[in-house]
């Protein structure tokens, strides 16, 4: 058995890049930029007010009188130049006006006819956003990164349409095994519902791939082999359950019948030790345990990195954070065991407590869990109140 950590540099050592592709930035949301985007102008492109008021031809003090001589919009600049006795009704987003020192807002002046006297003392460039305060022309946003409404946002304000993004992986999902019916179909006396694929589909999808349901493999090898022909043109092949060592266990014997060139085989963690993963003709594989758990589980840590670094994204594993033990814990064993867990807030970190039962078979605990405390290889007892690392769920 080969530790966590050497599995998934075995996994990213499979990985190449997928080729970028153009899309307008409409639909360029959850793709991982390629390349870094230069900003095409300036903003904001010219001092601008930050609020309703008026902007005046010197800074003043309270008592002073200014004549109101125009104003000044959004959209609708003030031509002319403040001499310093003037001011100009402006409004946020309007262009400052020549001669204009400063802006006081509306609360802070009376108002008379065609005048104002300031209620306050001003000072210079107050409520003014200044030319290039945001980003100037030829500014980047860098890249790779999987883009989010924020990143859309400052894209289209750089007066960019169209963006480099890379191309989305096609994972194929393959559940296998005689016991297993779809959702909605009558289970016979010996049989349960495939539910680990829906879980797994889920996770590739929210991190940006297309996903390829693909029929039940059952318990023969001519049937895996179909299916697996089914699976031609994946850039990943996920295969759920037979990946053991049993006598109908065939994902292994039937992948390498067919040219998997097998990155490794069985990992010292728990849930999840039966995982492999290679490389079958041009698609990487990851064969994951059957156990519902046990497949999720492996999804967050081998699945969702290798999507990401297919993607163009740094090549690392769910990244852990710390917690107090809200209970005392007993030793790990001899494989690092991610437990399901609680969280609760605590005076500095937050208190972690691990379910009484980790069988692998059981996905209502998983669903109430919000947390995988991770208990090194051969952790020994830990104590209420000592800091813990957990991946967030």
């Amino acid at each position: 058995m080969i530790t966590v950590e050497e599995a998934l540099a075995r996994c990213f050592a499979l990985v190449t890049p997928l080729p970028a592709e153009p899309v307008g930035l409409r639909q360029a949301a959850g793709r991982v930029l390629a390349e870094a985007v230069s900003a095409r102008l300036t903003q904001p492109p010219f001092d601008a007010s930050a609020m309703d008021g008026y902007a005046l031809g010197r800074v003043g003090s309270a008592g002073d009188r200014f004549a109101v001589v125009g104003e000044a919009g959004a959209g609708h600049a003030f031509t002319g130049t403040l001499a310093p006795d003037q001011a100009a009704r402006i409004f946020t987003g309007a262009p400052l006006p020549q001669g204009a020192a400063t802006i006081i807002i509306q609360e802070e002046v009376d108002v008379d006819g065609a005048a104002i006297t300031l209620k306050v003392d001003p000072r210079p460039g107050d409520h003014t956003r200044r030319r290039g305060q945001d980003f100037a022309e030829g500014d980047t946003l860098s890249a790779p990164r999987r883009l989010r409404a924020n990143d859309l946002a400052l894209l289209a304000a750089m007066n960019i349409p169209e963006v480099r993004v890379s191309r989305r992986p096609v994972v194929a999902i393959i559940a296998t095994g005689d016991e297993l019916v779809m959702p909605g179909e009558t289970p016979g006396p010996d049989q349960i519902v495939a539910s680990n694929l829906f879980a797994l589909e889920a996770m590739a999808r929210a991190e940006g791939a297309e996903t390829r349901l693909l029929p039940i493999a059952r318990d023969r090898e001519e049937d895996l082999r179909q299916v697996f022909d089914l699976a031609a043109g994946a850039d990943l092949i996920v295969t759920i359950g037979g990946a053991s060592v049993g006598d109908h266990d065939l994902v292994g014997k039937v992948a390498a019948d067919m040219g998997l060139e097998r990155a490794f085989w069985k990992i010292a963690m728990r849930p999840g030790k039966p995982l492999m993963a290679g490389r079958l003709g041009a698609s990487l594989m990851l064969g994951l345990p059957g156990n519902p758990v046990s497949a999720i589980v492996c999804g967050h840590l081998f699945l969702v990195p290798m999507l990401r670094a297919l993607q163009g994204l740094p090549q690392e594993g769910p990244r852990p954070a710390r917690a107090r033990l809200a209970e005392d814990v007993g030793p790990a064993g001899n494989r690092v065991h991610y437990m399901r867990a609680r969280l609760a807030p605590g005076d500095d970190l937050p208190l972690i407590s691990p379910f009484v039962s980790q069988d692998s078979a059981l996905l209502r605990i998983l669903t109430e869990a919000d947390a995988l405390l991770v208990r090194p290889l051969g952790d020994g007892p830990r104590h209420a109140g000592e800091v813990v690392n957990y991946l967030p769920l």
